[in-house]
């Protein structure tokens, strides 16, 4: 799990191949750009521009994903996102082929680490992080946020 600012993200791009046109794409990113899944590169990287509001943490599921990792980015609002080892968590609906995701039961998660994510910042989650996003801080806020898919392994 990365957290860090637009700013930074040079220090990331020999993480992987399509890290580099991952955060190109952020940094030019259009605000004005409808929600919605856009793709840059086919399945290998592709994005998806979401707008909503943040929610209790209750209300939220923990995840991780084992095919792409995660880049999500703040463009405005900000949100909690919470992170633990996916070894650590206990999967309450199975693994997903199609969407490439599982879900995981909020209980028995006592090493969450609580990530508060500003404007203009990103997370990286990788397929071994579970990840928990979309949480309000204090109170429910609106949030446009980027999220690129980055396929690991070809």
């Amino acid at each position: 799990m990365i957290l860090d600012s637009l700013a930074h993200c040079s220090d990331y791009t020999s993480l992987h191949p399509l890290f580099s046109a991952a955060f190109d794409y952020l940094r030019r990113f259009d605000p004005s750009t409808p929600d919605g899944r856009y793709e840059l590169d086919g399945k290998r990287l592709y994005t998806q521009v979401q707008r909503y509001d943040t929610a209790p943490e209750e209300t939220k599921r923990w995840e991780a994903h084992r095919v792409y990792a995660d880049i999500q980015f703040i463009v405005a609002g900000r949100e909690q996102m919470l992170y633990a080892p996916v070894e650590g968590l206990r999967s309450s609906i199975p693994y997903n082929e199609v969407k490439d995701v599982e879900k995981y039961h909020d209980e028995g998660v006592a090493n969450a680490t609580p990530l508060i994510v500003p404007p203009g910042s990103f997370c990286v989650f990788l397929p071994q992080d579970g990840h928990k996003p979309g949480c309000m801080i204090i109170h429910p806020e609106p949030v446009v946020k980027v999220v690129i898919k980055v396929r690991m392994h070809e």
